[in-house]
């Protein structure tokens, strides 16, 4: 019972990083929807991994474990306001960049440290969202691409999502169009199908391509009606008139 319990902590913990992380990473049009999806979906993934653990309880993942708790935690450890010092016996960061970089450093290092464990796996994702909050887009961009090809579909649909938002700060619109539409066409837990048609159409409508922006709008409508992301699609589409 005891490990059960240690393991449910680990499983929020690890959630509540993960959602933060992304949000501040992934341009969501769907602010509301896409916390509870990701909430939802997360603890998914983390309970695949934990299955595994069952047949792959060796002390090497575990030290990768504990480490890989202590890094989440340094995601989840606030930004102090501009100008506003330390404050002795709380634990905060200057800026949301310099967060990340501590929490990078920690992630690499399990990496580094633990490569064939399935905690590495969800580590290396880390260190991609951690590298496009640091604007190291290269860096970002590599660690991500090797999340998108994982194993395991789950984590693959969230390094998609986080790979295209990097590939759109870097204006590489044809790969964001591409990842985007693999996600609509083959969706997984992490990442549905109305999420990536959310976030294609946000960005034509960035892009100042209303008629792309509106064709997904209204596929959005026809096939979620009287959902959150209709009445969101709704919305954006009153903008063009």
């Amino acid at each position: 019972m005891r490990a059960e319990t240690r393991h449910q902590l680990k499983e929020d913990r690890f959630s509540k990083a993960a959602i933060g992380a992304a949000e501040k990473t992934v341009h969501w049009t769907v602010e509301h929807q896409s916390k509870l999806i990701l909430a939802a979906v997360v603890v998914l993934v983390v309970a695949a991994i934990g299955v595994g653990g069952w047949y792959y309880m060796n002390s090497l993942d575990q030290k990768a474990s504990a480490e890989f708790s202590v890094a989440t935690r340094t995601l989840e450890t606030p930004v102090r306001p501009t100008g506003m010092p330390p404050q002795p016996g709380f634990d905060s960061f200057a800026s949301a960049k310099e967060r990340a970089t501590a929490a990078r450093k920690q992630f690499q290092a399990i990496l580094d440290k633990y490569p064939h464990t399935r905690t590495a796996d969800m580590a290396r994702y880390f260190v991609g969202l951690t590298s496009s909050q640091m604007e190291d887009y290269p860096s970002a961009e590599r660690d991500l691409q090797d999340a998108a090809n994982a194993s395991n579909q789950d984590l693959a649909g969230l390094g998609r999502f986080a790979l295209a938002s990097v590939y759109r700060a870097e204006n590489k619109d044809a790969q964001a169009i591409d990842l985007y539409k693999q996600l609509i066409d083959k969706p997984t837990m992490t990442v549905s199908k109305v999420t990536a048609q959310l976030e294609l159409a946000q960005f034509y409508q960035n892009r100042q391509k209303p008629d792309e922006a509106k064709r997904i709008y209204d596929q959005i409508q026809k096939e979620n009606p009287s959902s959150e992301a209709a009445s969101i699609a709704q919305q954006r589409v009153s903008q063009f008139k």
